[in-house]
């Protein structure tokens, strides 16, 4: 019978187990699912601290994202001056530029001289409050202000360490890059232009804007690893890195050149031998499939009049009845994509003609309804007054106390659980006295000591003898 009973409770406790595990595997550690609407309970980063050292484009790129997404960033900049871009290609006198405003939304500003003992004192406070550094300072620039792995990894272990960097560790690691700098290094510009043509570096800003989405999603990835981990660690996006990401179809098609041309490539069906390296390849579809750039009515004054046309095989036909060649669905010449090859400049031509009778937008809107995929080239005008885009916050009109309304770019990324809102970029040091009291905790006392050292403004300057 205690033998019985013994078994009885091994398997009750065995069961219990069990039940725990389960209920485990079940939950995934995760809490309970929210009874609140959807993007009505926070956003996808609340709760998430960033400490922004950037500057110019490639880092603010990044921590405006997160902001976006809920983070608090607290940038810092130096007194008296901040980042270099509020006074770089200003258009209204007396306030901060266009190019700083669009990039710095929704955060806090503080100022403070890094190399002022006091100033020193409220970074280390800011280092153990913030879940997040982000820099993209040159090569070095961080460890001279005493701000190394070592000493950030010791004053908080669990601080992320996020930087830009021109080029990876290398050769030229210690080298100073800018956006056209990264194109140039990436892939880009060697593959951009047409054949006849020097590089080209493109209109997107794929160097500073595109290498700075790339490090806020490491930057997430380190937050989320941090979870099971407890610790930060380092996470580095470098420029070109970033920018031969984006361009690794070439890559793809530099390995292709060994097993003979590329045949999608216009000069295949001009008969042009190709190199050993991939060529630049003008309006060439990067995706295999015929595309070019065609004017449409009214081009010879509207320098944006012209459409993207790819002459997909699924919709030859289609094709051939709306531009009035239908014994071309049948030619041998013309019927399969092998035949096309060699005369794709001529079917263009032809397809030209046709779009040239009929605006942009006509063109797209017939295409569409037989699904022949075009792109009408847009103007930044166009793109700025589409009613479209002002409605899903894509483009969006922000009031700023210095400059009045101006119109900036939203959050790309649409949640329907972390609904973004895009607030004005601080005033300079905005933000100060807020972070000392709120965010560090300092009293008024500690507060009036630190502001009466000097540490967060800039020096009078002195009057010149007369």
């Amino acid at each position: 019978m205690a033998k019985k009973n013994k078994k009885e409770k091994k398997v009750k406790a065995a069961s219990k187990r069990v039940v725990k595990i389960k209920s485990k595997k079940l939950t995934n550690g995760l809490p309970k699912v929210s009874t609140k609407a959807f993007g009505k309970d926070g956003k996808a980063l609340d709760g998430v601290r960033i400490l922004d050292f950037t500057h110019v484009q490639s880092g603010p790129t990044c921590t405006q994202l997160l902001a976006w997404l809920g983070a608090d960033v607290i940038k810092v900049e130096r007194p008296g001056v901040g980042d270099i871009t509020r006074g770089q290609l200003v258009d209204v006198k007396g306030a901060d530029s266009l190019y700083f405003t669009m990039l710095n939304h929704n955060k806090r500003s503080i100022t403070i001289d890094s190399k002022h003992p006091q100033g020193k004192r409220v970074l280390d406070a800011l280092i153990k409050s913030c879940d997040v550094l982000v820099e993209n300072f040159a090569p070095g620039a961080l460890d001279r202000m005493g701000l190394t792995w070592e000493h950030i990894h010791k004053t908080n272990p669990r601080m992320v360490v996020a930087s830009v960097k021109g080029f990876g560790p290398g050769p030229y690691e210690d080298c100073k890059v800018y956006e056209n700098v990264a194109q140039c290094a990436g892939g880009s510009a060697s593959t951009t232009g047409f054949r006849e043509g020097p590089p080209l570096v493109t209109g997107a800003q794929i160097g500073d804007s595109g290498t700075g989405l790339h490090l806020a999603l490491g930057i997430v990835a380190a937050l989320y690893q941090r979870n099971r981990t407890g610790r930060g660690q380092k996470v580095l996006a470098a420029m070109q890195d970033g920018v031969l990401n984006l361009c690794r179809v070439k890559l793809r098609d530099q390995q292709r050149l060994k097993a003979g041309p590329l045949t999608e490539y216009s000069q295949y069906g001009e008969n042009v031998p190709f190199g050993d390296s991939v060529p630049r390849a003008g309006n060439d579809s990067g995706g295999g499939q015929p595309g070019w750039i065609l004017k449409c009515k009214g081009w010879e004054t509207d320098p944006d009049a012209y459409i993207y046309f790819i002459t997909q095989a699924p919709v030859w036909e289609p094709i051939c009845d709306l531009i009035g060649e239908p014994t071309w669905k049948t030619d041998p010449e013309y019927a399969t994509p092998r035949a096309r090859l060699p005369k794709l400049k001529k079917i263009f031509a032809r397809i030209e003609d046709w779009t040239k009778t009929k605006t942009k937008f006509e063109v797209m809107e017939l295409c569409n309804k037989v699904d022949i995929p075009v792109g009408p080239i847009l103007s930044m005008k166009e793109i700025a007054e589409e009613p479209s885009l002002r409605k899903t916050g894509t483009v969006v009109e922000v009031d700023h106390p210095k400059r009045g309304k101006y119109l900036t770019v939203g959050n790309p990324i649409k949640m329907s659980d972390s609904i973004s809102e895009v607030t004005r970029s601080p005033l300079l040091g905005e933000h100060t006295d807020e972070i000392l009291k709120d965010v560090l905790g300092f009293k008024a006392s500690e507060i009036a000591e630190i502001k009466g050292s000097g540490a967060l403004s800039a020096p009078e300057k002195k009057e010149k003898a007369a």
